[in-house]
């Protein structure tokens, strides 16, 4: 009753979780049009504008930052690849793949590449520091932005020298302020941004449900749901557990003791005419006694699935020594019936015996007599029989105080093992030999032949018999259920929506309000972030950005070098193209 209860306890905390999960994905979308409320009438610069422009907050960020800068802030939004400007493709083109020519290249004296005319080598070498040339170092006509291009574009073609002052490796990037951070369309928000990592859906945890204590702070009534999400925690933790202990009693065999009546009934059948022989006919049959109301669609188990042989012994002196037997045994083969039956001529009273050996699921034994008055335990299975010893041991305090894996016999178990004293992992192989098979169910019955010939005489035997405890299915199909997951995976599903979308919101709001404060430094920082998020989004990590925007980076003694051999490698390319366009006239 105790076991039904618990589960009838579990059944019902699971309709608790669901009603709890459609609360708590209620009272947060409550909370969700409340902060959107507060996003609306807490904006200052919400209330300076035209009811035009309330449908598109976002519209007006990408105004001013296209207004401040036209050239490098797009209304389309900031793009990967770095700016262009007439500068850039006329001063430094990009090098153009060399064709091959099928003709070998020239030899060139020493140097190898040619003198140019009004190019003086440096007199230190190609280390000293030379004047840049003209141009570098300093803010071309195109701006800044088209500067930082030009630079991006010739430091991808210069190679590592050796003698060459390398650039500081770049800072360590740092986190931007939560205000100069601004809010990102749907459009162009990053996977993870949306809950889905590289590799898929990311899962979602319970930490994602939790609020913010901002939100918390500026809408009273989230604390409504964050009190539901501390009894949904609660209550998955006790369904959990609940789980665990339906497995753990589902590894242990579960039985109940019910009772089995057996009906063994005699029909006799006179024999009709003068040569015609008399005969009997013996019948063993069977039912569970079920309190409970009948059910027709429970399946009912058959008679011979109780017992592993069965055995009638009919009088030796009227059948002889070789027709005297009726045996059945149990193998795997075997179909299940719902009785037995014996037909045989005669005409006197039979004595018969029936003996019904049960098959025991898991495999019982009997003690020895000595042992089964010790522990109290006549047919029982193996693990309960050595945990009646061990209760025996325990309870007589007769193991080895200093060596705990031995046990000291008292008189009684001297008597029975034959020793006084042996160690623990003895026990199992010491009872073997104390171990034998269970008694079988003897019934002494009377067929009898007596007038009326017409009458069916029975007689009822009821036998205590071990079966499936009903709870085992019920806690199965309770592991097993998944009829509530759907449900509730949808609603989880709800909330981390409604959460997602309660924090962007939270977003926007910390935005505008900074935007409303002050527009002027909140747009200065605004560009700056933008900036570095250009720098990052064009792919060019290498070297220090801060150091080369100063003109002395270009001083440096592997800049008149590299200008050198770009130009040589340009003027080899040229060449090339010339002798191949000459080779095909």
């Amino acid at each position: 009753m105790g076991k039904k209860l618990s589960l009838g306890r579990v059944s019902m905390s699971k309709l608790t979780i669901t009603i709890t999960s459609s609360r708590t994905a209620s009272a947060l979308c409550h909370v969700a049009k409340c902060l959107e409320a507060q996003v609306v009438n807490d904006s200052p610069c919400e209330s300076r504008t035209t009811g035009h422009q309330r449908k598109s907050k976002p519209s007006r960020l990408g105004n001013i930052a296209e207004k401040s800068n036209p050239t490098r802030f797009p209304p389309g939004g900031p793009s990967s690849a770095p700016p262009s400007s007439p500068m850039a493709q006329q001063r430094y083109p990009g090098p153009a793949q060399p064709q091959p020519s099928p003709m070998p290249p020239r030899p060139y004296a020493q140097p190898n590449f040619p003198q140019r005319s009004g190019f003086t080598p440096p007199p230190g070498g190609a280390g000293a520091a030379v004047p840049p040339p003209a141009g570098v170092g300093r803010n071309p006509p195109g701006g800044a932005d088209t500067y930082l291009g030009v630079r991006h574009q010739q430091r991808l073609l210069l190679p590592p020298y050796a003698s060459a002052s390398r650039p500081a490796p770049p800072p360590a990037p740092t986190k931007r302020p939560a205000d100069a951070r601004p809010p990102l369309p749907p459009q162009q928000r990053p996977q993870h941004y949306a809950g889905e990592g590289y590799g898929g859906k990311r899962k979602k945890r319970l930490a994602d449900k939790i609020l913010p204590q901002k939100v918390r702070d500026l809408v009273p009534e989230s604390q409504a749901y964050m009190d539901l999400l501390t009894f949904e925690r609660k209550l998955d933790a006790t369904i959990m557990r609940k789980r665990l202990d339906i497995q753990e009693a589902l590894k242990r065999p579960m039985k109940q003791k019910r009772k089995l009546r057996i009906f063994i009934s005699n029909t006799f059948y006179p024999g009709q005419g003068d040569n015609a022989v008399a005969s009997w006919e013996l019948r063993v049959e069977g039912r569970l006694l079920d309190d409970s109301k009948n059910d027709p669609n429970k399946v009912k188990r058959k008679f011979s699935s109780f017992f592993k042989s069965l055995v009638i012994e009919l009088d030796k002196e009227l059948y002889g020594p070789d027709n005297h037997l009726v045996e059945w045994h149990r193998t795997l083969s075997t179909q299940e019936t719902d009785g037995f039956q014996v037909k045989r001529p005669g005409y006197k009273n039979v004595r018969c015996t029936i003996l019904l050996l049960l098959d025991y699921q898991p495999l019982q034994f009997k003690l020895d007599g000595r042992l089964a008055r010790l522990l109290g335990v006549h047919t029982q299975a193996r693990p309960v029989i050595v945990n009646a010893l061990w209760q025996y041991v325990n309870t007589h305090r007769l193991q080895d105080p200093h060596e705990r894996e031995y046990v000291l016999c008292d008189k009684y178990l001297e008597q029975i093992f034959g020793c006084a004293r042996l160690k623990l992992a003895e026990i199992p192989a010491r009872l073997a030999p104390l171990l034998h098979a269970p008694d079988p169910i003897v019934i002494n019955h009377l067929i009898s032949v007596e007038p009326p010939h017409d009458a069916k005489q029975t007689a009822c035997y009821d036998i205590d018999v071990e079966v499936d405890d009903t709870l085992k299915t019920q806690m199965n199909s309770f592991l097993l259920s998944t009829a509530n997951q759907h449900e509730i995976q949808g609603l989880d599903a709800k909330i981390h929506e409604t959460v997602d979308t309660i924090n962007q919101l939270k977003t926007n709001r910390e935005f505008f309000l900074s935007f409303g404060k002050d527009p002027q430094r909140f747009t200065h920082k605004w560009l700056l972030s933008q900036a570095r998020d250009l720098k990052t989004m064009s792919g060019h990590s290498d070297g220090n950005p801060e150091e080369e925007r100063r003109s002395p980076f270009y001083a440096q003694g592997w800049c008149a070098e590299g200008v050198a051999r770009y130009l040589h490698h340009r003027l080899a390319a040229r060449r090339r193209d010339l002798d191949a366009a000459l080779t095909r006239l």
